[in-house]
């Protein structure tokens, strides 16, 4: 049997008379091209997952039914091939959409070449004719490092094909977590969490900070709050630094036998050591 193959522009669509498609990815390898990845995503009517198990590809390469699949890579005579079986007739209910995309590993897709999807029908036999559909895959902008091919959708009681040709800068991440896949934050590198604020205190705030706050630290606050020892016995409060120490009050002398030389009594000065104040430890 004769099967015409439809070469599809970005946009267009096709209605499929199968109920089990094989989409397969096709680009030319060579050096400098990233590794190309093909998968597959099964959307509710909202266009999200049901969950995070309706995202088939590398590390997830088949759907729990079964139904949904990705297959092992191929090399051909035009290049390199990653192929995704999806039987549509089998599909729950709650299934509105098949997405088929790729992501490159290492690279953009400006450095891959001759991308194309060619959709199968599954259920005929290998010796029949070519592909259902064609649509040649073109990057919109060269930065792309995942691209959605195609989707598989529901329409009345069978399904079409839609050439897409939507690009992502963020890789196989940006595009599942744009359906509603969880994806693990730390694995992707997530944000550190900040440092505790009670010890960024105690190491020193920035003055210009108005939420940190100055510390005294423990060793001056106990040493400011002691009683000093003294090395003599207690004497009278020490007045402020500020003010000038008042003379010690002589002690009394006896009178002389005789007058100096001088002509007056002169007084003997004795000088004592101020008690020493706390010390502040840095």
């Amino acid at each position: 049997m004769t099967v015409m193959t439809h070469a599809m522009l970005k946009g267009s669509n096709v209605p499929l008379d199968t109920a089990a498609v094989r989409a397969v990815l096709r680009w030319t390898p060579g050096p400098g091209v990233p590794d190309v990845d093909a998968s597959a995503l099964l959307l509710g009517v909202d266009r999200r997952v049901r969950s995070d198990e309706d995202f088939v590809f590398y590390n997830q390469p088949r759907h729990p039914s079964g139904l949904v699949r990705r297959l092992a890579k191929k090399r051909v005579p035009e290049g390199l091939t990653d192929t995704v079986e999806a039987d549509l007739g089998g599909l729950d209910a709650s299934v509105d959409q098949v997405v088929i995309a790729v992501s490159s590993d290492g690279d953009t897709f400006r450095s891959v070449s001759d991308l194309r999807i060619l959709l199968y029908d599954a259920a005929a036999g290998a010796g029949d004719a070519g592909p259902l559909a064609v649509f040649d895959v073109s990057p919109e902008t060269g930065e792309e490092t995942a691209i959605i091919c195609g989707e598989l959708y529901r329409r009345g009681e069978g399904w079409k094909f839609r050439a897409v040709g939507q690009g992502y800068p963020t890789g196989l991440v940006g595009l599942a977590t744009d359906f509603g896949v969880s994806v693990d934050d730390a694995a992707e590198g997530g944000l550190v969490e900040p440092a505790d604020a009670a010890a960024g205190a105690g190491a020193g705030a920035p003055a210009h900070d108005p939420d940190a706050t100055m510390v005294q630290p423990v060793e001056a606050a106990a040493a400011a709050t002691a009683s000093p020892v003294p090395a003599v016995p207690p004497q009278p409060t020490t007045p402020p630094a500020t003010a000038p120490a008042p003379a010690p009050v002589p002690a009394p002398v006896p009178a002389p036998t005789s007058a100096p030389a001088y002509g007056y009594p002169q007084p003997i000065r004795e000088f004592r050591m101020p008690p020493m104040g706390p010390q502040f430890v840095r």
